[in-house]
């Protein structure tokens, strides 16, 4: 019966000793069942496990292995495997797989902990744990630091939405972004990201930027604020601020637009998500002159907003066309996905307040950004403490792949 063994390399890491070891292997015929390999600080860790055929001897294998790391200055541990015990891991290898990601300003031991004694709690083994942050800085942590974890692991989950509270809960009692995905296909095939624009990719309300010009902020704002928490039906608590506006100086909105903010991580968002061929869409409450302002600075394919009416150099107080609300923000999201020829599972949708909820209700990937705690706790992933650029860590996008 041919032999299975389990071979377990480490040491300083250095160019060619996969090569030399597989090399080794090859002249012995022997086949490569399993293979993983990872550097942390320089340091090599290898495992292969191997099928020996009956016309090798396994003890002229493992020689050679043994020379040769010897001569490389590598530690190397043989373990055999039973046939049983190899259709054990087999069977494992079909069960549903899930991606934890954890995003914060700095990851801990205390973090890790936390989050790997959840996942052994409801059965889950871990195959592998990558980070996707740049390197950890020595100095201390600072506003614009990130840190991200992925965590693959396996295993079946009877309620899903159970593991999911529980991983919520976590993050909000460590003050930290754990988001939980299946992974399928899906998570790797999406191609249009639907973006709110008010405190999502600018960190302003415009239309409490218009009221500050127009003198009736207070007002405003706390119709705003209502709104955003779910207390006024949208469509009602925008005609009541549009309705405010009435006489403003329409010349004032090139100077807002010029002056808005732009969302920590939203242009390094933007610029990969192109660089990578999807396609972007502003879905805002707020106004068409602003989204287009903004298409126009960070490359947005798609705008879909309120055009604010205006008659003789004056705002009137009124929109022209349907109020874009909740609602509306699902039927474009489902539009643009039609037009471009893709599954409600292939779209990211990414907003803060409640009108924002219909559509990452449908969206295959949904996240509440720097979200009202309603938004945060209906959504399907939600980021707050890093930049929009948090987003490419939910992809599986590391800082090696983006910086240049």
């Amino acid at each position: 019966m041919n032999e299975i063994i389990l071979i377990n390399i480490a040491g300083d890491d250095r160019a060619g000793v996969t090569s030399s070891i597989t090399s080794i292997l090859g002249a012995h015929n022997v086949n490569i069942l399993d293979i993983g390999q990872a550097v942390i600080h320089d340091t090599l860790s290898l495992g292969l496990l191997i099928e020996v055929p009956d016309s090798a001897e396994s003890s002229s294998v493992l020689k050679d292995i043994l020379f040769r790391t010897h001569e490389l200055g590598f530690q190397v541990r043989f373990s055999p495997v039973t046939a049983e015990s190899y259709e054990q891991w087999v069977a494992g290898q079909g069960k549903q797989r899930h991606i934890l990601t954890l995003l914060a300003r700095k990851i801990t031991a205390d973090h890790l902990a936390r989050v790997t004694a959840i996942v052994a709690g409801y059965g889950l083994n871990i195959d592998r744990i990558d980070r996707l942050s740049g390197r950890v800085p020595l100095d201390g942590v600072s506003e614009q630091s990130k840190a991200s974890v992925e965590i693959s692991v396996r295993g079946s989950l009877d309620d899903k939405s159970t593991f999911r509270n529980s991983i919520m809960q976590l993050a909000s009692e460590l003050d930290i972004d754990i988001a939980y995905q299946e992974d399928n296909m899906y998570r790797r095939t999406r191609r249009l990201v639907c973006f709110d624009m008010d405190s999502t990719l600018i960190e302003a309300e415009v239309i409490d930027e218009l009221a500050a010009a127009a003198g009736v902020g207070e007002q405003v704002a706390a119709i705003t604020e209502s709104a955003m928490r779910g207390e006024i039906e949208f469509a009602e608590s925008f005609r009541r601020r549009v309705a405010l506006l009435e006489g403003l100086d329409a010349g004032v909105l090139e100077s807002i637009a010029a002056r808005l903010p732009l969302t920590e991580g939203a242009e390094r968002l933007v610029t990969t998500l192109k660089q990578l061929g999807y396609k972007t869409a502003i879905l805002s409450g707020g106004f068409t002159y602003f989204g287009n302002y903004l298409k126009q600075q960070l490359g947005i394919d798609y705008v879909y907003a309120n055009d604010l009416e205006i008659d003789n150099g004056r705002v009137t107080g009124k929109v022209s066309g349907r109020i874009v609300d909740g609602e509306r923000k699902a039927e474009l999201l489902k539009e643009l996905a039609d037009r471009e020829g893709i599954n409600l599972e292939q779209v990211i949708a990414v907003g803060d307040g409640a009108n924002d909820l219909p559509m990452l209700s449908i969206a295959g990937l949904g996240i509440a950004f720097r979200a009202k705690p309603i938004v945060r706790e209906n959504a399907k992933q939600s980021i707050s403490t890093l930049g929009l650029d948090g987003i490419l860590y939910l992809l599986g996008i590391s800082d090696r792949h983006t910086e240049h």
